[in-house]
């Protein structure tokens, strides 16, 4: 099969296409015929020589894909044929990959084969990180920073489609009516606005209930001053710096939860679990047609660089796919 591989860490020049051997799925898993991958931070953060594969996955880059089920192993309720869209730990720029059963979504109602292949990580790391250890309910607030990112358009019609408010932080004015386009009551931009006025003076002094965060660094201290008391950050990237000074003085009076997680190195069987509760919660109103992954653009898998080239530019509005 053709497949992208990292020659040396790098920029996007050191991905190549080569040859692989077609990969052949164990006891539990399934070979799909990949239809389309799509790419995500943490793909460049490979690249670069920063973010090594778990131990046993592959080195092909690509954490999530939809396609067809082309091939199954032993104990698996998925047929030959299924359309399914899957979470991976890797392998997902090539025409063949290899995915655990529990970790596959079938393709919802009227998505097409790059829309379905947009929604696994994103929606993954978002209904986990928001919803579970934000405990974001309805009627709630939420901030998202990085609002345009493929999670942040995810973050943000998620939770407004189960009720909640959101704001969401972007790099120009453009990006911000962009985020309010999604479904945010509010877009900022973060290099002209004061987020934590802008959230604190929108929601009558009393500032977010959760903060879902990608930036890091300096952004840290400002999360903690646009919580509301009782609020929750959860941190998932420090874009702008792993280290932050924190007012515990500020965590302890208004009881305020700062949590975090990274969703590659996390089990099959809690990634299955994830995928259940989203089969059960989300999957329904993708169906439906009430939320659909806006997709910004395709390139061709043998154009993966061109593709990291786009993502690092920063001009898109969703996300970005590879089409074999």
């Amino acid at each position: 099969m053709i497949a992208i591989e990292i020659a040396e860490p790098g920029g996007p020049e050191v991905l190549r296409v080569t040859e692989r051997p077609r990969p052949v799925p164990g006891p539990g898993e399934v070979l799909i015929r990949v239809a389309a991958a799509g790419l995500n931070r943490p793909d460049v953060l490979q690249r670069r020589g920063f973010y090594a594969p778990p131990p046993g996955a592959s080195d092909i880059p690509g954490l999530e894909v939809a396609g067809e089920i082309a091939e199954v192993g032993s104990g698996v309720a998925w047929k030959v044929g299924d359309p399914v869209t899957a979470l991976l730990a890797g392998g997902g720029y090539a025409q063949f990959a290899v995915a655990p059963a529990p970790q596959c979504l079938p393709v919802p109602a009227g998505f097409s084969m790059p829309e379905a292949a947009a929604l696994p990580e994103t929606y993954f790391t978002v209904w986990t990180n928001v919803f579970e250890r934000g405990a974001l309910k309805p009627g709630e607030s939420l901030l998202v920073h990085g609002g345009t990112s493929g999670i942040g358009t995810t973050a943000i019609a998620l939770a407004t489609a189960l009720g909640s408010a959101v704001f969401a932080t972007a790099g120009s004015a453009a990006k911000c009516r962009a985020c309010e386009a999604l479904g945010a009551v509010r877009g900022i931009d973060r290099d002209r606005e004061d987020f934590v006025a802008v959230v604190r003076e929108a929601t009558g002094g009393r500032g977010a209930d959760v903060i879902l965060d990608m930036a890091g660094g300096d952004f840290f201290p400002r999360n903690l001053r646009a919580l509301a008391d009782d609020g929750r950050l959860v941190q998932i990237a420090y874009l702008r710096g792993p280290k932050a000074e924190i007012d515990l003085d500020a965590v302890m009076r208004r009881r305020l939860v700062v949590t975090g997680s990274t969703l590659r190195a996390r089990s099959v069987a809690e990634k299955g679990r994830i995928a259940q509760a989203l089969r059960e919660r989300v999957w329904p109103l993708l169906d439906a047609g009430r939320l659909r992954p806006p997709v910004d653009a395709s390139f061709p898998l043998t154009a993966a660089a061109d593709a990291h080239r786009h993502l690092e530019a920063g001009d898109h509005v969703g996300k970005i796919v590879l089409v074999p």
